[in-house]
């Protein structure tokens, strides 16, 4: 029986047949651990009634595990090199479909309409994904018109603190309000960095991220609340004061409507951004506008 892709002899001679050489640029690091991989499909629990979407499967040593358990894999890999390797480790596996493609140039909703037989089922996002871009990609999926219900994702130690933070902690900022408004996330656990070939610098994490029914808190308009948001940790040192009024301007009408708005949601001006909770950011989105327009 052929080993798994994961198996740390099998990657090496995968590496020797086909002369791949990492490309940093890409941040590409393979999973050699086997349990770990076990343990990334169990968290995400996944059957013959759920597809998946998967995003830099690299070798396909992820991508095995997943076409055991699912209904069908479609994998995003931007490497043209390494088209030809996983042709030949998902050979056994009809039901993957690998496209060669940047998956934050790809029209999701086509693609997976395409691919997916069965495009009732629920999805779900299972990956590694590439550490330079873990926020865009993330980004992407959550603001796709796609349904997707669940995603467990590896992404840098680092920043699974910065998705999970609570407000009034270092790690809590934009990030953190941006993908909290849209999902329940949680740490499953910890992955170290002697998994990888190569070894990354650091630690990896693996966040479990639900869908909420309905977002976290009722804004009249999302584009202003990630905007409030966003001016609100753009200098973090800064007051919430300092940071709303450098981007909504200093004239004394602005300044008074400001002031206005903060008094009326009991938000002392001169906090930081980094203690208001979801809660508030709505509150002060919604007094400033009032309408959905």
């Amino acid at each position: 029986m052929t080993k798994e892709v994961a198996n740390p002899t099998r990657t090496k001679e995968l590496l020797k047949k086909y002369g791949f050489s990492f490309k940093k640029s890409l941040g590409q690091n393979f999973l050699t651990d086997l349990n770990i991989l076990r343990n990334i499909v169990e968290v995400a629990q996944l059957n013959d009634q759920t597809n998946v979407i998967e995003v830099g499967p690299g070798m396909g040593s992820l991508t095995e595990f997943l076409a055991r358990e699912a209904n069908q894999v479609l994998a995003f890999e931007i490497d043209q090199r390494l088209m030809e390797v996983l042709a030949e480790t998902m050979e056994p596996y009809p039901n993957v479909t690998v496209v060669n493609e940047d998956v934050l140039k790809a029209d999701l909703e086509k693609i997976t309409s395409e691919v997916f037989e069965n495009p009732e089922l629920p999805i779900k996002v299972v990956a590694n994904l590439p550490y330079y871009v873990t926020t865009p990609i993330m980004m992407h999926f959550l603001e796709a018109s796609l349904e997707i219900d669940e995603m467990v994702v590896m992404m840098q130690k680092e920043v699974a603190d910065r998705i999970t933070a609570g407000p009034g902690t270092k790690a809590y900022g934009s990030l953190s309000v941006a993908v909290q408004y849209f999902m329940e996330a949680e740490t499953a656990f910890i992955v170290p960095k002697t998994a990888f070939v190569p070894q990354p610098n650091v630690d990896s994490a693996i966040l479990h991220l639900t869908k909420r029914e309905t977002p976290a808190v009722e804004v009249n308009n999302e584009d202003k609340f990630f905007a409030l948001v966003r001016a609100s940790f753009q200098q973090r040192r800064k007051t919430l004061w300092n940071n709303l009024i450098s981007y909504f301007g200093k004239d004394e009408a602005t300044k008074t409507r400001l002031e206005t708005a903060l008094a009326a949601c009991e938000i002392d001006p001169k906090r930081r951004g980094e203690t208001l909770s979801l809660q508030e950011f709505a509150d002060l989105t919604n007094y400033l506008y009032p309408n959905s327009n």
